[in-house]
């Protein structure tokens, strides 16, 4: 799942604040709408985010958050990559 630079991306900045928006996320990550919101649904359908909505000043805003499972898995691929790279150094 982490494979993606952009699922790794949005695990990783989701890890380090409670939530954070699309908007944000694109931002950050400089994604394009289509590509950012596919990843995310990837990453909804594996359970690895949970998304919640609300109207901010009539306009809808959408908020991610990293899931126990996602916090878990997250942890075990960047102690994977970490074991990698000590082999290859």
């Amino acid at each position: 799942m982490f494979e993606h630079r952009s699922r790794l991306g949005i695990c990783v900045l989701l890890s380090k604040y409670d939530q954070l928006s699309f908007r944000r996320l694109k931002d950050l990550l400089q994604e394009t709408d289509g590509n950012l919101g596919a990843q995310l649904k990837k990453l909804e359908e594996a359970e690895f985010i949970s998304i919640e909505k609300e109207f901010v000043d009539r306009k809808p805003v959408t908020w991610y958050s990293i899931t126990k499972q996602g916090k878990k898995d997250l942890k075990k691929h960047l102690k994977s990559i970490e074991s990698l790279s000590k082999g290859v150094w």
